[in-house]
C-alpha cells in the first residue's frame, strides 16, 4: 500500500509542480513532467523519512510529506531548467527565434 500511495503522490505532485512552473499547458514537455515525478519521488521516498516526515498516513497522505515532495519536485525542475537553459523559466514559453 505505501508504494502504491508513494507513486501516486509522485506522479500528482510531480504534475502539479509542472503545471505551476509553467503555466502554458500545452507547451509542457514529457521530460519536464518525468523530472517533477523523479523529483518528488526522491525527496518523497528518500528525505522525508531521514528528517522524520511521514508520507503516508492512517488515510493515505500525509500533508506535510505531499508538500515536501512539492518542494523537493519543484526544486529539481528549477535545477533542471537552470542547467538546460542558463535560466529557471516560469510562465509561458517562448517559440525559439527563427533566423531571416
Amino acid at each position: 500500500m505505501n508504494i502504491v500511495t508513494l507513486s501516486i503522490v509522485a506522479v500528482l505532485v510531480g504534475w502539479l509542480a509542472t503545471l505551476i512552473l509553467y503555466s502554458d499547458a500545452e507547451g509542457l514537455s514529457l521530460l519536464d513532467l518525468a523530472v517533477g515525478v523523479i523529483g518528488a519521488a526522491l525527496v518523497g521516498g528518500l528525505l522525508a523519512p531521514f528528517f522524520g516526515i511521514s508520507m503516508t498516513g492512517e488515510y493515505g497522505f500525509t500533508l506535510s510529506g505531499t508538500f515536501v515532495s512539492w518542494l523537493g519536485a519543484m526544486s529539481l525542475l528549477a535545477l533542471v531548467n537552470l542547467v538546460r537553459h542558463g535560466h529557471i523559466q516560469c510562465g509561458h514559453r517562448r517559440p525559439p527565434a527563427t533566423r531571416q
